[in-house]
């Protein structure tokens, strides 16, 4: 590519076409495309890098809606290259705002540099001309963009339309960065330094999406990135100063901080040595220790059971599409159901790793209650001397209308709406007796 093309910006959203045609054509996850060893993003700057997620990230988010409007200049099916060039053309137009000139100019100088697809330059020339001029106005009548069938189908049987309608909101508004602060106590001190806002929970949420390696307190290990909903379930334990605490499926980490950085004596399993690599990362960075254990949950055999497990267990993921839109493009319902019999699992090896009298906090980033609230159901069903409990204090700013029919808590990204939502979880307390 010409120097150039690079100076106008061709090569971050080049590879942003290519991140979508790893989204949706060959049905891989954001993450995994991102990280792995043939990444577009390899070669490009950090500036570049952040930029080509952005980009990629802002077309999933709002796809149906873009591809509604370039259906209005496309009179038939074009080739992938050029239709994901054309929704992200579309994207920088009609939401990011930037400048007509630069958008057009990249989307033909990508099209053009692609061996299949090149002859078509002057067709995205002139359709990108049209989304300058005539898009704006159709786009201020097109809504969020709505949940697949398969997902929209439960959340509404369960949950209602309303709450479907808030929840595609909140996807389509994307996901605020919240941390969770290494000492409590600090909170004032940090809300003021960092210019965010207090949860209820006592989360810290930031405004804007800044650069948070660079913020104040990240290097000293003051706090970590830690949506407010996903703090809750290491809170649901109470006090866990001296004790024993598994935390079971731990990467990256953020639970086992909380329990460390709250005087439990942690031990941190996951069975992924490249995942466990960032909990030791982050760990070394805030000062805090725990026992790494790099394993298969259901073959672990500890010394000794423990006080308490918190079972953070591997889900569908579904109520975190506000900050992963490409969960919906990747995942279907119909591929779920090794996840459920996975979840029993674990639930029933907790369990068995537990002291008699001892808790275990079941937590899934789930909006299907196929994952979380008849999930619990069944174990308590199936496992003698298992009920659901009580945690000994509610956790600071839990809503009595967050809880779940039959026990536990269901949190859903419709709730704050008015200070940018939360992910969807559920979670639960279960003693053995």
């Amino acid at each position: 590519m010409s120097g150039k093309a690079n100076a106008q910006g061709v090569a971050p959203r080049l590879a942003a076409t290519q991140l979508l045609h790893a989204v949706l054509f060959e049905k891989r996850l954001l993450s995994d495309v991102v990280s792995g060893q043939r990444s577009p993003l390899a070669r490009l700057s950090p500036a570049e890098r952040a930029r080509a997620q952005s980009l990629a990230i802002g077309v999933l988010r709002n796809l149906a809606g873009l591809d509604q409007v370039l259906d209005r200049f496309l009179e038939k099916a074009t080739p992938p290259k050029v239709r994901n060039t054309l929704r992200l053309a579309a994207y920088e137009l009609l939401v990011d705002g930037a400048a007509a000139h630069g958008v057009v100019n990249a989307a033909v100088e990508i099209v053009r540099g692609s061996a299949k697809a090149g002859r078509l330059a002057g067709l995205v020339n002139a359709v990108a001309r049209k989304l300058a001029d005539q898009g704006p106005a159709i786009w201020q009548g097109i809504g969020p963009q709505p949940l697949p069938s398969w997902l929209a189908k439960p959340v509404v049987r369960h949950y209602g339309k309303d709450a479907l309608a808030g929840i595609e909101a909140a996807h389509a508004a994307g996901a605020p960065v919240d941390l969770t602060l290494k000492n409590a106590s600090e909170a004032d001190h940090w809300a003021r330094a960092l210019d965010a806002r207090i949860l209820p929970t006592g989360s810290l949420r930031l405004s804007g999406r800044p650069q948070v390696s660079a913020l104040p307190g990240y290097a000293e290990g003051a706090w970590w990135v830690q949506d407010a909903a996903a703090a809750l379930p290491a809170r649901l334990l109470g006090d866990v100063a001296g004790k024993r605490v598994l935390d079971l499926c731990a990467a990256p980490g953020g639970k086992t901080m909380q329990l460390a950085a709250a005087g439990a004596d942690v031990t941190a399993l996951d069975v992924s040595p490249r995942r466990v690599k960032r909990v030791q990362e982050n760990l070394q960075r805030t000062s805090l220790a725990a026992e790494i254990v790099v394993a298969d949950a259901l073959e672990y055999e500890p010394p000794e059971r423990f006080d308490a497990v918190l079972l953070d267990a591997p889900c569908s993921a579904t109520g975190t599409i506000r900050r992963h839109p490409d969960l919906p493009f990747v995942k279907a319902g119909a591929d779920l159901s090794e996840l459920f019999i996975l979840q029993e699992k674990l639930i029933d090896a907790a369990c068995g790793l537990l002291k008699p009298g001892g808790r275990l906090v079941y937590c899934t980033c789930s909006l299907l209650p196929r994952e979380g609230e008849d999930q619990v159901a069944r174990a308590v069903e199936r496992l003698q001397g298992l009920e659901i409990s009580e945690p000994d204090k509610l956790p600071a700013g839990m809503d009595e209308s967050w809880r779940a029919g039959g026990g536990g808590w269901r949190l859903r990204p419709d709730y704050w709406p008015e200070i940018g939502g939360m992910d969807g979880f559920y979670m639960a307390v279960l003693t053995r007796k």
